[in-house]
């Protein structure tokens, strides 16, 4: 890895990686486009669709950061076999887990108060639990990818891993909770 620490040097790294990941995150809003008559019958999932995509890359990136240390400590390993690596990935699976749910009834929540619910708040939450749980182990495929990735070509995975997670996340957030709410509803 290059420890080049330079304006230069990080922007020559990061340039076809941010232009790459708008390009991205024009088809997350192609797809939200398509999306748009369900979240305005449902109001409390047109709530849901920003916590839902914030939390799923705020999951990422707590686990790039992790990794990231890890790296830098050079105690990281890409076998499963590895308990540390297993056990962070496990770690972001369980607080979706617990976080999910909240997030649904929250969202459910604020809908209430707007006085535009139309769907129970168990739905609301079991939509929220499945969006985010197939979220996590998205978001634990692609940050260990993009960290390996970053390994691969020598790139420092504290510049490139996190925005590579957060916006594929963004785009898989709104895909996954799409399709969860179709089965759902």
């Amino acid at each position: 890895m290059s420890t080049e620490w330079s304006v230069r040097a990080i922007t020559r790294a990061m340039l076809p990686v941010l232009l790459v990941l708008t390009v991205v995150e024009l088809g997350s809003g192609l797809v939200l486009g398509s999306f748009e008559e369900r979240l305005l019958a449902s109001p409390s999932l047109l709530v849901l669709v920003p916590v839902t995509i914030g939390t799923a890359g705020n999951l990422g990136s707590i686990l790039a950061a992790r990794l990231s240390t890890a790296f830098h400590l050079g105690t990281l390993s890409f076998s499963p076999r590895d308990d540390v690596l297993m056990g962070n990935a496990l770690a972001t699976v369980a607080l979706a887990v617990t976080l999910f749910p909240a997030v649904g009834l929250g969202a459910w929540t604020l809908a209430e108060l707007l006085g535009a619910t139309t769907l129970s708040p168990v739905t609301v939450a079991a939509i929220a639990l499945a969006a985010g749980v197939a979220l996590a182990v998205l978001a634990v495929a692609v940050t260990l990818a993009a960290t390996y990735a970053a390994y691969r070509f020598s790139l420092d995975p504290d510049d490139v891993v996190i925005p590579v997670v957060t916006n594929v996340c963004d785009v898989l957030g709104v895909v996954v909770l799409f399709a969860v709410v179709i089965v759902f509803t």
